[in-house]
């Protein structure tokens, strides 16, 4: 666990509130209800960092890291380890696990994932701040609302990130990839955790995140879910995973903090 800020960078149009049949008024008007009732009732915020709050390998493209990796699992002699599947990810986590879920444990585990924090430190002065993410975490936290950020990607590197956009004040808690990958989201232990410290109610409590597995790790730990889609496809996915409220925009929760009274 460790804590840290963010700033005011917008990249890209904005986009307003996507629903499967947008020529249709009533799902914009359902949805955008089922968001604002979320803002509202939550008091407490879990943030996934890569997505919501900015792509963490804009600069420097995750397929290039999960490549790397399988070369340096290759050059290691333990290729042997991974599927065709996971040596072709574009996810460096992939391979990752690949090797966790069968050398459970080893120093070579501990060795990639050590690798793999480095690199992703490395991303971070290049990550892309999400449109509006800076304002909305600013504005939100006016309100009383406390923040965590729940993870898969290394504690240092969220940090490193908050730091560099000056939010640090806003998330007193940052809970991230562990060496133990069983403890990766789509398991909700860093949410649990953060839930703890917070000293949180989950009745209370939101998840904003952009994966299936963020989705999954919120319904085990009991706490609402708002998900956010830069493309179709993310929001195919999580629509598919059963999220009902999907936003493309950080704006649009924005703009229901300020219509709040």
């Amino acid at each position: 666990m460790v804590q840290r800020p963010l700033g005011n960078h917008h990249h890209g149009p904005d986009t307003l509130l996507v629903t499967p049949q947008k020529t249709h008024t009533e799902p914009v008007t359902a949805e955008t209800a089922r968001l604002a009732s979320l803002v509202a009732s939550a008091r407490y915020v879990l943030w996934d960092m890569d997505g919501p709050m900015c792509r963490l390998f804009a600069g420097y493209p995750a397929h290039e890291i999960a490549d790397e990796l399988v070369r340096m699992i290759d050059g290691l002699g333990m290729g042997a380890l991974l599927t065709k599947q996971e040596r072709s990810g574009d996810d460096p986590h992939v391979a990752l696990r690949g090797v966790h879920e069968r050398h459970r444990g080893s120093d070579l585990v501990l060795a990639l994932e050590e690798w793999l924090t480095r690199r992703e430190l490395e991303a971070v002065p290049k990550a892309m701040p999400t449109p509006h993410a800076d304002p909305l975490i600013r504005t939100w936290s006016t309100f009383g609302v406390r923040f965590a950020i729940t993870t898969n990607n290394a504690a240092l590197a969220a940090t490193a990130y908050v730091e560099s956009r000056g939010l640090t004040g806003c998330f007193p808690y940052i809970y991230g990839r562990t060496p133990n990958l069983d403890l990766m989201k789509p398991n909700p232990h860093c949410l649990e955790e953060a839930i703890k410290a917070m000293g949180a109610v989950p009745s209370a409590t939101l998840m904003i995140g952009d994966a299936d597995t963020d989705l999954l790790a919120a319904q085990q730990a009991g706490v609402s879910f708002l998900g956010y889609a830069r493309n179709e496809d993310k929001e195919r996915i999580l629509r598919r995973a059963g999220a009902e409220v999907v936003v493309r925009s950080m704006e649009q929760i924005l703009d229901v903090l300020r219509s709040l009274p």
